[in-house]
């Protein structure tokens, strides 16, 4: 390829020429492929509503997801989910045939009156997880508790899927 085939920019350097694209691989100016980088870096930078309550919300960020920790012994399994500043009247949990569904929706209001300034910040987000469970669940004995931020559920398995253990004696051979 020849160099006529792309515009360049030719500044003077001294007795040199020097040469350089004006796009770069996708057809962007230089200018505009910063401008896209710094817009992603601030789109992830402020994707989580919870992350940084009452700052600049985008409409992006007006969804998230919250931590969770799902683990399994013999008997049960136990999902965790961090939800810190929201209520229990907010969370909504739904078991539907080894389906857990939880979804809620947090709001948040900081009001600050001082004599030569009125504050008012709002910011609200809302969540939907949804868990399949592979094996039976007991869904009569489904409980949760909700204390310091912390949603804990407790699911039991179904009676038919809980493998007992019986100890194996060995003959002598």
């Amino acid at each position: 390829m020849s160099n006529s085939e792309f515009p360049v920019h030719r500044p003077f350097r001294g007795n040199r020429l020097a040469l350089r694209p004006l796009f770069n691989r996708e057809g962007e100016t230089p200018m505009l492929a910063i401008q896209n980088e710094m817009n992603r870096m601030f789109d992830e930078f402020f994707s989580d509503a919870f992350s940084f309550p009452g700052q600049f919300l985008t409409r992006r960020s007006a969804e998230f997801f919250p931590r969770m920790d799902i683990s399994e012994t013999e008997t049960e399994f136990k999902v965790s989910a961090e939800l810190p500043g929201m209520d229990e009247k907010d969370i909504h949990i739904k078991l539907e045939k080894d389906v857990l569904k939880l979804c809620g929706e947090k709001k948040s209001e900081v009001e600050e009156k001082e004599n030569t300034y009125h504050r008012v910040e709002r910011s609200y987000g809302s969540f939907e997880r949804v868990i399949p469970f592979n094996t039976q669940l007991d869904e009569d004995k489904v409980s949760a508790v909700f204390k310091n931020g912390v949603l804990t559920v407790t699911l039991p398995k179904a009676k038919e899927v809980i493998k007992t253990s019986r100890t194996i004696t060995i003959n002598p051979s």
